[in-house]
């Protein structure tokens, strides 16, 4: 059954776009942070959708699993797959229409997202979905997972920047809900099934984005605070002035900035002297003023005592060497060890109290442990990261996860957080679900699940357990396959 499969898909997409090959399959059998290693039968290539149809109905005929792929910078498991084809969307990768009066973009979803970002800017417009991985990750992936960056403050996260889907559904129907509308009450609102489901329910293929006005000045600074608690004042001091206009608040204790500075190439230190925090901050005009807005509004800050010193990017180049700090932290934190990595969210008013309750109790379940949190105040999304003990075992510290989990995900539900808040559950949240989730919302999304892929074929184990799904947890090893190394 698999060599026909395998016939029908080369003779549908050409042989040269199903790869068998264990060369080809490899870039395609782990993720970034190599936590999983998996396995397949084939990486399909498809063009259009008309093809990325056909092979999910074929695959839906011999029973087969499909796990679909964009740029496979994911985090959390989620684009690992385990037996099965992988479609990989990446010739999908077309710009279909821009529209500056209707104030949106209708692409592909394997376009990169740096490149949706240059054609809204090429019409006079502003894509505002911004991550460190732009230059690769590609926008099918954004979507599956509900990307979030650094400009949700301002923006939201990619279901708000979401106006309407095309998905091929489990059995190889294809959905057409690319509809550019504001407001539409006629029945559910079908497409927010999909953002954030993880390639579970369908396979987006084509999107119809929102656009925004182009900022006509950006101003960029970086604060040195004396705690967590100082940086929340801050923020709410300068959202309450500022408005929509502020459009980054980024919040970086001292130990991770003192990371990518030993680390990073060329880093320089953004301030004279020693902070317990930092904040970068990014404010958006659409008056040539942001600099002038800026500084007058640090000013106040300083002059307040909530800031102890900032300085002001002067240049495209500084505010670009600024924001390099920020997003080298997560590879930086790398050449420290060991990292265990949380993405969790709590109310923006109680940042600050799960900083300081998450801190004391992790440094007191092992001495040592090196806090490296960061994340975006604005939208109470915190990477809560643990280094590993300097002179540590690297495998030791990495199966302690499980533990720190408890830890951390305990307070994090006890503010009335979420355990997933950015990179989405995959697999190695999965379990944890369970625990946290309230069950009346794990059923109903079991049934929506069974209603839209009733085989479990569609990314099979990944946020849901499945039966024969891999394990959840690479530390403890099993199924997974795991690589043995960590970012």
């Amino acid at each position: 059954m698999t060599d026909s499969l395998i016939a029908t898909l080369a003779a549908r997409l050409g042989p040269a776009h199903v790869l068998t090959d264990a060369t080809d399959l490899a870039p395609h059998l782990a993720e970034t942070r190599g936590l999983y290693r998996g396995e397949a039968l084939a990486v399909l290539r498809p063009r259009d959708t008309a093809e990325v149809a056909f092979a999910v109905r074929a695959c839906a005929e011999a029973r087969v699993p499909v796990v679909a792929h964009g740029g496979n910078t994911g985090l959390v498991g989620g684009g690992v797959p385990f037996g099965g084809v992988v479609i990989s969307l990446a010739r999908l990768d077309r710009v279909r229409a821009v529209d500056p009066l209707d104030a949106t973009i209708t692409v592909e979803a394997g376009c990169v997202l740096a490149s949706v970002q240059a054609a809204a800017d090429a019409a006079g417009m502003l894509f505002p979905l911004s991550l460190a991985s732009e230059g690769s990750c590609r926008i099918g992936g954004n979507l599956a997972t509900n990307a979030g960056g650094t400009a949700v403050l301002a923006y939201g996260n990619a279901r708000e920047l979401t106006l309407g889907l095309e998905v091929v559904l489990a059995d190889g129907q294809v959905w057409n809900g690319l509809r550019a509308l504001r407001k539409d009450n006629s029945g559910y609102d079908l497409k927010n099934l999909f953002v954030g489901s993880e390639g579970t329910l369908g396979i987006i293929t084509a999107a119809v984005l929102r656009l925004h006005p182009k900022p006509a000045s950006k101003a960029t600074a970086f604060l040195g605070l004396a705690s967590a608690r100082a940086a929340l004042d801050a923020f709410g001091a300068l959202r309450a002035r500022l408005g929509p206009r502020l459009t980054a608040f980024e919040y970086v204790p001292r130990f991770p900035l003192e990371v990518v500075l030993r680390h990073l190439p060329g880093a320089v230190r953004p301030l004279e002297g020693d902070h317990p925090s930092y904040a970068l901050v990014e404010v958006s005009s659409p008056a040539p003023d942001a600099d002038e807005e800026l500084e007058a509004r640090l000013g106040e800050l300083i002059e307040s005592g909530l800031v102890a010193d900032a300085t002001l990017a002067r240049s495209e180049a500084q505010a670009a060497a600024l924001w390099r700090l920020r997003e080298s932290l997560s590879e930086m934190q790398g050449h420290e060890g060991g990292s265990i990595k949380h993405d969790v969210s709590v109310p923006v008013s109680r940042v600050a109290e799960f900083l300081e309750r998450a801190t004391e109790a992790c440094e007191a379940a092992m001495p040592g442990v090196r806090v490296c949190p960061f994340g975006h105040f604005g939208d109470g999304n915190i990477h809560f990261n643990l280094t590993q003990p300097v002179g540590a075992e690297k495998a030791a510290f990495l199966a302690e996860w499980p533990r720190f989990n408890r830890i951390v995900h305990d307070i994090v539900h006890a503010m009335d957080g979420s355990i997933a808040a950015e990179h989405g559950v995959g697999l190695i949240k999965r379990d944890e679900l369970p625990r946290y989730k309230d069950p009346v919302a794990l059923d109903l999304m079991r049934r929506l699940k069974g209603a839209l892929d009733p085989h479990g074929l569609l990314n099979p184990g990944k946020v849901l357990a499945a039966e024969g799904a891999p394990e959840a947890f690479p530390a403890r090893g099993g199924a997974a396959a795991r690589s043995g190394t960590a970012a």
